[in-house]
Protein backbone atom coordinates (compact mmCIF):
# COMPACT_ATOMS: atom_id res chain seq x y z
CA UNK A 1 0.00 0.00 0.00
CA UNK A 2 1.27 3.27 -0.61
CA UNK A 3 1.68 6.01 1.70
CA UNK A 4 -0.88 7.93 0.42
CA UNK A 5 -3.79 4.97 0.90
CA UNK A 6 -2.57 4.39 4.02
CA UNK A 7 -3.19 7.59 5.65
CA UNK A 8 -6.33 7.92 3.95
CA UNK A 9 -6.94 4.58 5.95
CA UNK A 10 -6.08 5.58 9.47
CA UNK A 11 -7.99 8.76 9.33
CA UNK A 12 -11.30 7.36 8.84
CA UNK A 13 -10.36 4.98 11.14
CA UNK A 14 -9.42 7.93 14.08
CA UNK A 15 -12.88 9.51 13.29
CA UNK A 16 -14.49 6.10 13.64
CA UNK A 17 -12.94 5.85 17.01
CA UNK A 18 -13.63 9.12 18.38
CA UNK A 19 -17.07 8.84 17.24
CA UNK A 20 -17.46 5.36 19.12
CA UNK A 21 -16.02 6.87 21.95
CA UNK A 22 -17.77 10.44 22.32
CA UNK A 23 -21.13 9.20 21.36
CA UNK A 24 -22.62 8.17 25.36
CA UNK A 25 -21.52 12.24 25.67
CA UNK A 26 -23.29 13.60 23.36
CA UNK A 27 -26.12 11.63 24.32
CA UNK A 28 -26.33 12.14 27.63
CA UNK A 29 -26.32 15.85 27.21
CA UNK A 30 -29.05 15.58 25.07
CA UNK A 31 -31.05 13.98 28.12
CA UNK A 32 -29.78 16.92 30.42
CA UNK A 33 -31.45 19.38 27.83
CA UNK A 34 -34.49 17.45 27.46
CA UNK A 35 -35.31 17.14 31.00
CA UNK A 36 -34.08 21.04 31.79
CA UNK A 37 -36.96 21.82 29.53
CA UNK A 38 -39.44 19.44 30.85
CA UNK A 39 -38.61 20.79 34.66
CA UNK A 40 -39.20 24.12 33.14
CA UNK A 41 -42.43 23.37 31.50
CA UNK A 42 -43.54 21.55 34.95
CA UNK A 43 -42.59 25.13 36.79
CA UNK A 44 -44.63 27.00 34.60
CA UNK A 45 -47.55 24.91 35.11
CA UNK A 46 -47.15 25.27 38.60
CA UNK A 47 -46.87 29.00 38.56
CA UNK A 48 -49.91 29.38 36.33
CA UNK A 49 -51.79 27.05 38.94
CA UNK A 50 -50.49 29.48 41.59
CA UNK A 51 -51.83 32.40 39.95
CA UNK A 52 -55.00 31.41 39.33
CA UNK A 53 -55.60 29.72 42.99
CA UNK A 54 -54.31 33.32 44.40
CA UNK A 55 -57.12 35.66 41.65
CA UNK A 56 -59.44 32.94 42.95
CA UNK A 57 -58.71 33.47 46.55
CA UNK A 58 -58.69 37.66 45.95
CA UNK A 59 -61.97 37.09 44.21
CA UNK A 60 -63.44 35.01 47.49
CA UNK A 61 -62.10 37.68 49.73
CA UNK A 62 -63.62 40.94 47.62
CA UNK A 63 -67.09 38.87 47.72
CA UNK A 64 -66.78 38.09 51.60
CA UNK A 65 -65.70 41.84 52.23
CA UNK A 66 -69.18 42.76 50.10
CA UNK A 67 -71.30 40.68 51.69
CA UNK A 68 -70.03 42.03 54.99
CA UNK A 69 -70.87 45.92 53.96
CA UNK A 70 -73.76 44.91 53.05
CA UNK A 71 -74.85 43.33 56.59
CA UNK A 72 -73.17 46.30 58.31
CA UNK A 73 -75.59 48.43 56.00
CA UNK A 74 -78.55 46.54 56.48
CA UNK A 75 -77.93 46.37 60.32
CA UNK A 76 -77.31 49.63 60.99
CA UNK A 77 -80.07 51.18 58.18
CA UNK A 78 -83.03 52.62 59.98
CA UNK A 79 -86.40 50.53 59.52
CA UNK A 80 -89.34 51.90 58.61
CA UNK A 81 -90.81 51.75 61.71
CA UNK A 82 -87.92 53.10 63.68
CA UNK A 83 -87.91 55.85 61.04
CA UNK A 84 -91.70 56.43 62.39
CA UNK A 85 -90.14 55.67 65.54
CA UNK A 86 -87.90 58.20 65.53
CA UNK A 87 -90.31 60.87 64.88
CA UNK A 88 -91.76 60.23 67.85
CA UNK A 89 -91.48 62.12 70.65
CA UNK A 90 -91.19 60.25 73.89
CA UNK A 91 -94.26 60.47 76.10
CA UNK A 92 -92.32 62.71 79.07
CA UNK A 93 -91.47 65.42 76.98
CA UNK A 94 -94.49 65.41 74.75
CA UNK A 95 -95.41 68.51 77.40
CA UNK A 96 -92.38 70.44 75.19
CA UNK A 97 -93.67 70.30 71.61
CA UNK A 98 -97.04 72.49 73.10
CA UNK A 99 -94.84 75.92 73.76
CA UNK A 100 -93.24 78.24 71.70
CA UNK A 101 -90.78 81.39 72.99
CA UNK A 102 -90.31 84.20 71.49
CA UNK A 103 -89.08 87.51 72.43
CA UNK A 104 -87.17 90.76 71.56
CA UNK A 105 -84.67 93.34 72.60
CA UNK A 106 -84.46 97.18 71.83
CA UNK A 107 -81.70 99.82 72.57
CA UNK A 108 -82.60 103.03 72.04
CA UNK A 109 -81.03 106.44 72.01
CA UNK A 110 -83.48 109.11 72.45
CA UNK A 111 -83.26 113.01 72.22
CA UNK A 112 -86.23 115.56 73.28
CA UNK A 113 -87.16 119.50 72.68
CA UNK A 114 -89.94 120.09 74.68
CA UNK A 115 -90.79 123.40 74.69
CA UNK A 116 -93.71 122.68 76.44
CA UNK A 117 -92.47 122.34 79.70
CA UNK A 118 -89.42 124.65 79.41
CA UNK A 119 -86.85 122.27 79.85
CA UNK A 120 -83.63 122.02 78.71
CA UNK A 121 -83.60 119.62 76.09
CA UNK A 122 -83.00 115.84 77.35
CA UNK A 123 -80.51 112.79 76.38
CA UNK A 124 -81.32 109.46 77.36
CA UNK A 125 -80.55 106.25 76.59
CA UNK A 126 -83.12 103.66 77.31
CA UNK A 127 -84.19 99.73 76.33
CA UNK A 128 -86.87 97.14 76.08
CA UNK A 129 -86.86 93.63 76.71
CA UNK A 130 -90.02 91.09 75.94
CA UNK A 131 -90.40 87.47 76.69
CA UNK A 132 -93.11 85.44 75.27
CA UNK A 133 -94.51 81.90 75.92
CA UNK A 134 -97.04 80.35 74.18
CA UNK A 135 -98.77 77.19 74.53
CA UNK A 136 -101.32 74.97 73.11
CA UNK A 137 -103.53 72.87 75.10
CA UNK A 138 -105.68 71.27 72.46
CA UNK A 139 -107.12 72.09 68.78
CA UNK A 140 -109.32 74.25 70.36
CA UNK A 141 -107.69 76.28 73.24
CA UNK A 142 -104.07 77.98 73.90
CA UNK A 143 -102.54 80.08 76.47
CA UNK A 144 -100.16 82.99 75.95
CA UNK A 145 -97.84 85.10 78.58
CA UNK A 146 -95.39 87.45 78.09
CA UNK A 147 -93.33 89.79 80.73
CA UNK A 148 -91.90 93.09 80.12
CA UNK A 149 -89.64 95.71 80.97
CA UNK A 150 -91.67 98.88 82.08
CA UNK A 151 -92.01 101.90 84.53
CA UNK A 152 -94.39 102.94 87.34
CA UNK A 153 -94.07 103.68 91.23
CA UNK A 154 -97.29 101.31 91.90
CA UNK A 155 -97.77 99.05 88.28
CA UNK A 156 -96.19 99.29 84.85
CA UNK A 157 -96.92 101.93 82.54
CA UNK A 158 -99.76 100.82 80.49
CA UNK A 159 -98.35 102.40 76.92
CA UNK A 160 -94.68 101.94 77.51
CA UNK A 161 -92.38 99.19 77.80
CA UNK A 162 -89.03 101.02 78.16
CA UNK A 163 -87.04 101.54 80.88
CA UNK A 164 -84.79 104.44 81.10
CA UNK A 165 -80.56 103.62 81.66
CA UNK A 166 -80.00 105.70 85.19
CA UNK A 167 -80.76 105.07 88.94
CA UNK A 168 -77.11 104.38 89.50
CA UNK A 169 -77.55 101.15 87.89
CA UNK A 170 -80.15 100.07 89.85
CA UNK A 171 -81.75 96.77 89.44
CA UNK A 172 -84.70 97.08 86.66
CA UNK A 173 -88.58 95.68 87.04
CA UNK A 174 -90.14 93.34 84.68
CA UNK A 175 -94.17 93.64 84.62
CA UNK A 176 -96.98 90.83 83.45
CA UNK A 177 -97.30 92.49 79.64
CA UNK A 178 -99.75 89.81 78.85
CA UNK A 179 -101.64 86.56 80.40
CA UNK A 180 -104.47 85.08 77.98
CA UNK A 181 -106.59 82.03 76.62
CA UNK A 182 -107.47 81.59 73.36
CA UNK A 183 -110.61 79.45 72.55
CA UNK A 184 -110.76 78.64 68.49
CA UNK A 185 -113.75 76.65 67.72
CA UNK A 186 -113.39 74.09 65.42
CA UNK A 187 -117.01 73.87 64.40
CA UNK A 188 -116.71 77.76 63.29
CA UNK A 189 -113.97 78.63 61.35
CA UNK A 190 -112.45 82.26 61.81
CA UNK A 191 -114.08 82.65 65.14
CA UNK A 192 -111.91 83.47 67.93
CA UNK A 193 -112.17 84.38 71.61
CA UNK A 194 -109.57 85.73 74.11
CA UNK A 195 -109.83 86.54 77.20
CA UNK A 196 -106.94 88.24 80.40
CA UNK A 197 -104.74 90.57 79.57
CA UNK A 198 -104.42 90.89 76.02
CA UNK A 199 -102.73 92.37 72.32
CA UNK A 200 -104.88 94.78 71.11
CA UNK A 201 -107.49 93.19 69.45
CA UNK A 202 -108.56 96.51 67.20
CA UNK A 203 -107.47 96.92 63.34
CA UNK A 204 -105.29 99.93 63.12
CA UNK A 205 -104.28 101.33 59.66
CA UNK A 206 -100.98 102.13 58.81
CA UNK A 207 -100.45 100.52 62.93
CA UNK A 208 -101.13 104.17 63.52
CA UNK A 209 -101.48 105.45 67.29
CA UNK A 210 -103.86 108.61 66.60
CA UNK A 211 -106.44 106.16 69.33
CA UNK A 212 -104.64 102.95 70.42
CA UNK A 213 -100.52 103.12 71.61
CA UNK A 214 -98.60 99.98 70.67
CA UNK A 215 -97.58 98.79 73.78
CA UNK A 216 -101.27 98.99 75.18
CA UNK A 217 -102.65 95.89 76.03
CA UNK A 218 -106.56 95.62 77.28
CA UNK A 219 -107.47 93.76 79.81
CA UNK A 220 -110.88 91.75 79.69
CA UNK A 221 -112.56 89.40 76.70
CA UNK A 222 -112.93 90.24 72.91
CA UNK A 223 -114.34 87.98 70.46
CA UNK A 224 -113.11 88.30 66.82
CA UNK A 225 -114.10 87.12 63.66
CA UNK A 226 -113.21 86.64 59.98
CA UNK A 227 -115.42 85.65 57.08
CA UNK A 228 -114.21 85.65 53.08
CA UNK A 229 -117.33 86.64 51.34
CA UNK A 230 -115.51 86.10 48.09
CA UNK A 231 -111.92 84.75 46.76
CA UNK A 232 -110.92 88.52 46.84
CA UNK A 233 -113.38 89.79 49.80
CA UNK A 234 -112.97 89.53 53.17
CA UNK A 235 -114.77 90.93 56.08
CA UNK A 236 -113.23 91.45 59.83
CA UNK A 237 -115.28 92.34 62.86
CA UNK A 238 -114.11 92.50 66.72
CA UNK A 239 -116.33 93.36 69.93
CA UNK A 240 -114.91 93.36 73.22
CA UNK A 241 -115.55 94.74 76.94
CA UNK A 242 -112.31 95.44 79.22
CA UNK A 243 -112.52 96.79 82.34
CA UNK A 244 -110.29 99.73 83.37
CA UNK A 245 -110.16 100.30 87.07
CA UNK A 246 -111.94 98.50 89.60
CA UNK A 247 -113.66 100.18 92.89
CA UNK A 248 -114.36 98.58 95.91
CA UNK A 249 -117.52 101.10 96.09
CA UNK A 250 -119.03 103.42 92.94
CA UNK A 251 -119.00 102.74 89.36
CA UNK A 252 -116.40 100.70 87.84
CA UNK A 253 -114.43 102.53 84.96
CA UNK A 254 -114.90 100.09 81.80
CA UNK A 255 -114.05 100.45 78.12
CA UNK A 256 -116.82 98.77 75.40
CA UNK A 257 -116.12 98.63 71.67
CA UNK A 258 -116.96 97.00 68.33
CA UNK A 259 -115.50 97.55 65.09
CA UNK A 260 -115.38 96.06 61.42
CA UNK A 261 -113.71 96.52 58.23
CA UNK A 262 -113.94 95.27 54.85
CA UNK A 263 -110.79 94.26 52.60
CA UNK A 264 -111.12 94.20 48.60
CA UNK A 265 -108.00 92.71 46.63
CA UNK A 266 -108.22 93.58 43.14
CA UNK A 267 -105.20 91.79 41.68
CA UNK A 268 -102.32 91.52 43.80
CA UNK A 269 -100.80 93.62 45.53
CA UNK A 270 -103.35 96.57 44.92
CA UNK A 271 -106.46 96.68 48.13
CA UNK A 272 -108.22 98.61 49.53
CA UNK A 273 -109.50 98.44 53.16
CA UNK A 274 -112.39 100.41 54.88
CA UNK A 275 -114.09 100.34 58.41
CA UNK A 276 -115.57 102.04 60.98
CA UNK A 277 -115.65 101.60 65.13
CA UNK A 278 -117.48 102.57 68.20
CA UNK A 279 -115.32 102.56 71.80
CA UNK A 280 -117.55 104.00 74.67
CA UNK A 281 -115.90 104.52 78.32
CA UNK A 282 -118.50 103.89 81.38
CA UNK A 283 -118.13 105.54 84.79
CA UNK A 284 -115.32 107.98 83.77
CA UNK A 285 -116.19 111.17 83.93
CA UNK A 286 -115.81 112.36 87.48
CA UNK A 287 -113.20 109.90 87.76
CA UNK A 288 -109.12 110.57 89.43
CA UNK A 289 -106.92 110.36 86.75
CA UNK A 290 -106.19 106.97 85.13
CA UNK A 291 -102.20 107.61 85.34
CA UNK A 292 -102.49 107.86 89.20
CA UNK A 293 -103.78 104.23 89.51
CA UNK A 294 -100.13 103.14 88.13
CA UNK A 295 -97.93 106.00 89.39
CA UNK A 296 -98.89 107.42 92.52
CA UNK A 297 -96.40 110.77 91.69
CA UNK A 298 -98.51 112.19 88.89
CA UNK A 299 -101.93 113.10 88.01
CA UNK A 300 -101.65 113.82 84.61
CA UNK A 301 -104.68 113.68 82.20
CA UNK A 302 -102.27 113.32 79.12
CA UNK A 303 -104.28 116.36 77.74
CA UNK A 304 -107.57 115.81 77.94
CA UNK A 305 -109.95 118.31 79.78
CA UNK A 306 -110.18 117.89 83.95
CA UNK A 307 -111.92 119.61 86.57
CA UNK A 308 -109.20 119.83 89.82
CA UNK A 309 -108.51 116.12 90.14
CA UNK A 310 -111.18 114.33 88.23
CA UNK A 311 -111.85 113.79 84.35
CA UNK A 312 -114.89 116.68 83.19
CA UNK A 313 -116.05 115.08 79.89
CA UNK A 314 -117.20 111.34 79.04
CA UNK A 315 -115.64 109.57 75.91
CA UNK A 316 -117.85 107.88 73.50
CA UNK A 317 -115.67 107.63 70.41
CA UNK A 318 -116.47 107.35 66.60
CA UNK A 319 -113.92 105.70 63.82
CA UNK A 320 -113.95 105.58 59.97
CA UNK A 321 -110.45 104.65 58.62
CA UNK A 322 -109.27 103.53 54.95
CA UNK A 323 -106.33 101.96 53.59
CA UNK A 324 -105.09 101.43 49.84
CA UNK A 325 -101.99 99.46 48.79
CA UNK A 326 -100.65 99.14 45.65
CA UNK A 327 -96.84 98.82 44.00
CA UNK A 328 -95.40 102.37 42.64
CA UNK A 329 -91.95 101.70 40.55
CA UNK A 330 -91.61 98.54 42.12
CA UNK A 331 -92.29 99.07 45.37
CA UNK A 332 -94.87 98.39 47.45
CA UNK A 333 -96.71 101.45 48.73
CA UNK A 334 -99.69 101.71 50.90
CA UNK A 335 -101.76 105.18 51.94
CA UNK A 336 -103.64 105.33 54.89
CA UNK A 337 -106.14 107.32 56.89
CA UNK A 338 -108.01 107.77 60.29
CA UNK A 339 -110.90 109.82 61.65
CA UNK A 340 -112.08 109.50 65.52
CA UNK A 341 -114.88 112.09 67.04
CA UNK A 342 -115.72 111.72 70.85
CA UNK A 343 -119.62 112.38 70.77
CA UNK A 344 -120.07 112.94 74.43
CA UNK A 345 -118.29 116.20 74.01
CA UNK A 346 -118.91 119.40 72.75
CA UNK A 347 -115.64 120.98 71.54
CA UNK A 348 -112.07 120.21 71.20
CA UNK A 349 -113.47 116.60 70.41
CA UNK A 350 -112.24 115.57 66.86
CA UNK A 351 -108.89 114.07 65.60
CA UNK A 352 -107.74 112.65 62.40
CA UNK A 353 -104.54 111.32 60.90
CA UNK A 354 -102.87 110.71 57.02
CA UNK A 355 -99.82 108.87 56.49
CA UNK A 356 -97.93 106.75 53.61
CA UNK A 357 -95.77 103.22 53.87
CA UNK A 358 -93.28 102.94 51.55
CA UNK A 359 -91.26 99.77 50.60
CA UNK A 360 -91.53 96.78 53.28
CA UNK A 361 -88.55 96.32 55.79
CA UNK A 362 -88.17 92.65 55.97
CA UNK A 363 -85.32 90.75 54.27
CA UNK A 364 -81.74 92.14 55.25
CA UNK A 365 -80.56 94.46 53.13
CA UNK A 366 -84.56 95.96 52.56
CA UNK A 367 -85.34 99.59 53.98
CA UNK A 368 -88.91 101.44 54.93
CA UNK A 369 -90.03 104.76 55.01
CA UNK A 370 -92.86 105.60 56.82
CA UNK A 371 -94.84 109.52 57.87
CA UNK A 372 -97.99 110.56 58.68
CA UNK A 373 -99.30 113.42 59.83
CA UNK A 374 -101.92 113.96 62.85
CA UNK A 375 -104.30 116.22 64.66
CA UNK A 376 -105.68 115.15 67.82
CA UNK A 377 -107.67 117.85 69.95
CA UNK A 378 -107.60 117.71 73.67
CA UNK A 379 -111.01 115.57 74.30
CA UNK A 380 -111.00 113.41 71.09
CA UNK A 381 -109.78 110.31 73.22
CA UNK A 382 -108.62 109.04 76.08
CA UNK A 383 -104.97 110.69 76.12
CA UNK A 384 -103.68 107.85 78.79
CA UNK A 385 -104.38 105.38 75.62
CA UNK A 386 -103.40 107.09 72.88
CA UNK A 387 -99.88 107.56 71.51
CA UNK A 388 -96.99 107.96 74.12
CA UNK A 389 -94.41 109.75 71.73
CA UNK A 390 -96.52 112.22 70.26
CA UNK A 391 -96.15 115.30 72.04
CA UNK A 392 -94.58 113.28 75.22
CA UNK A 393 -97.79 111.39 75.14
CA UNK A 394 -101.66 112.11 74.66
CA UNK A 395 -103.47 114.64 73.25
CA UNK A 396 -103.48 118.65 72.21
CA UNK A 397 -101.29 118.54 69.27
CA UNK A 398 -100.47 118.26 66.01
CA UNK A 399 -97.28 117.65 63.75
CA UNK A 400 -95.72 114.73 61.64
CA UNK A 401 -94.05 111.37 62.35
CA UNK A 402 -90.75 110.33 60.18
CA UNK A 403 -89.42 106.54 60.36
CA UNK A 404 -86.87 105.39 58.33
CA UNK A 405 -86.07 101.39 59.12
CA UNK A 406 -83.41 99.57 57.24
CA UNK A 407 -83.01 95.04 58.47
CA UNK A 408 -79.03 94.81 58.68
CA UNK A 409 -79.24 91.21 59.39
CA UNK A 410 -82.04 88.40 59.83
CA UNK A 411 -83.73 89.42 63.04
CA UNK A 412 -82.14 92.48 63.57
CA UNK A 413 -83.28 96.30 62.50
CA UNK A 414 -82.09 99.68 63.00
CA UNK A 415 -84.97 102.58 62.82
CA UNK A 416 -84.58 106.17 63.08
CA UNK A 417 -87.86 108.36 64.15
CA UNK A 418 -88.68 111.84 64.28
CA UNK A 419 -91.35 113.40 65.85
CA UNK A 420 -92.27 117.62 64.70
CA UNK A 421 -95.15 118.40 67.02
CA UNK A 422 -96.94 121.65 67.93
CA UNK A 423 -98.70 121.68 71.10
CA UNK A 424 -102.37 122.81 71.76
CA UNK A 425 -103.14 122.69 75.14
CA UNK A 426 -104.13 125.77 77.57
CA UNK A 427 -100.77 127.70 78.50
CA UNK A 428 -98.29 126.24 76.34
CA UNK A 429 -100.53 126.21 72.96
CA UNK A 430 -98.10 126.95 69.59
CA UNK A 431 -94.93 125.24 71.92
CA UNK A 432 -92.87 123.03 69.79
CA UNK A 433 -92.07 119.29 70.78
CA UNK A 434 -89.30 117.59 68.54
CA UNK A 435 -88.54 114.11 69.34
CA UNK A 436 -85.60 112.34 67.93
CA UNK A 437 -85.53 107.70 68.43
CA UNK A 438 -82.48 105.63 66.85
CA UNK A 439 -83.01 102.06 67.73
CA UNK A 440 -81.28 98.78 67.56
CA UNK A 441 -83.99 95.82 67.60
CA UNK A 442 -83.30 92.23 67.89
CA UNK A 443 -85.97 89.36 68.09
CA UNK A 444 -86.06 85.87 67.82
Amino acid sequence: MSNGLWQKRSLGLGILVAAVLLWPAAAGAQDDVNQLKAELEAQKQRQAELTDRINQLEARQKLKERALDEKIEHATAPKPEEEKKADVIPEALKWASKLKWSGDFRYRYEYIDDDGVDSEDRHRNRIRARLGLSAKVNDEWDLGFRIATGNGEVSGDPVSTNQTLDEAFSKKPIWLDQAFFGYHPQWLEGFHVLGGKIENPFYKVGKNELIWDGDLTPEGVALTYGLSLSEQTSLNWVAGGFWVNEESSGGDTSLWGIQGHLKHQFDKPTYFLAGAGKFCYGNIQGEESLAAEWNAATGAFFGNTNVGTVYALDYDLFEVFAEFGTVLAELPVAVFADYVQNTAADDEDTGWLVGVVVNKAKDPGSWQFEWDYRELERDAVVGQFSGSDFVGGGTGGEGHRFALGYVLAKNVTTNVTYYANEFDRPGIEGEKYDRVQIDLALKF
